[in-house]
């Protein structure tokens, strides 16, 4: 029992990872309707400006705030740049862009930084009052971090005029330009969030990962399944589906198809999702009228 409950919770500190990813493509995705398959080289790309920041004597949470800045300010001019000419491209043509960015990135990273693995400090101290042997004090400070990003969202979203702006731009783009909300500015700030909350979740996971040019592969995969579970368009749900995608992994893994095939457990779930409910648990079914 000790164990089960072991691997359960440690499955929710990993979920709470996913989670930070998986809230980052549902904010790419309600902009755009498309999945950005870069947003996990993004957030790799940013914790190495966390490290140089880092390494060049810079306090953690200093670093840690100017690399949320960099990262919003990056992924804001990508969308202006890069992603709002190809707005009435055919779709595939914005994958192509989307895949283009995340070999570039991953390019840049092994270029700038090098391939070898590097250590990345974590920002709770490992004899915190708060850990313990079932969780790490990393552990439950990365669940605190998802879920202190999701409250301040869902606040920003719900109660804000900037948020309410948002989130009418990407329901109905032409209604919200005949009102007089700026779209395409819009788009820039939900790319910026985006990127800021990968930068996030990038520091959050190298303590744990280590830090080198492919560490967000796999996890980019969980958070896309945890994104798809919850509801590809509703953030909380994206969230929910990312502490859903972290126990299970942990679970199966250890006790079914072992450590070696956990990756395929993402891939599973993702086509078991889109077979049988491919709104998620708390998206909308959108329905077309021909």
């Amino acid at each position: 029992m000790n164990e089960l409950l072991h691997q359960t919770l440690s499955g929710l500190a990993t979920g709470g990872i996913y989670a930070s990813v998986a809230l980052a493509l549902v904010m790419i995705y309600q902009a755009t309707h498309h999945i950005n398959f870069a947003q996990g080289e993004m957030a790799m790309f940013s914790t190495f400006l966390a490290w140089m920041l880092l390494q060049a004597g810079l306090p953690y949470w200093g670093a840690f705030a100017l690399t949320v800045v960099l990262s919003f300010v990056l992924a804001a001019a990508i969308e202006f740049a890069v992603i709002r000419p190809m707005h009435k491209a055919p779709e595939l043509s914005v994958v192509v862009v989307f895949i283009g960015l995340l070999v570039i990135f991953h390019s840049l990273a092994g270029w700038i930084f090098g391939y070898t693995i590097k250590t990345f400090p974590s920002p709770f101290a490992a004899n915190a009052w708060y850990g313990s042997q079932l969780m790490s004090a990393h552990e439950v400070g990365a669940i605190f971090v998802a879920l202190v990003m999701v409250a301040l969202l869902f606040s920003f979203f719900r109660f804000t005029p900037l948020g309410l702006a948002m989130r009418a731009s990407a329901q109905n783009a032409n209604s919200s330009r005949l009102v007089g909300i700026p779209v395409g500015r819009m788009l820039m700030l939900g790319w910026g969030l985006a990127g800021a909350i990968g930068a996030v979740a990038g520091m959050m996971v190298a303590p744990v990962v280590f830090l080198d040019p492919n560490m967000m592969t796999g996890v980019l995969l969980y958070a896309f399944a945890g994104a798809l579970i919850g509801g590809i368009d509703n953030p909380v749900g994206a969230v929910l589906g990312g502490f859903i995608v972290g126990v299970l992994e942990n679970l199966i893994g250890s006790y079914v198809v072992g450590t070696e095939l956990k990756l395929s457990v993402a891939l599973v779930l993702i086509v078991g999702v889109l077979i049988v409910r491919p709104s998620g648990l708390l998206g909308k079914k959108i329905v077309t009228r021909v």
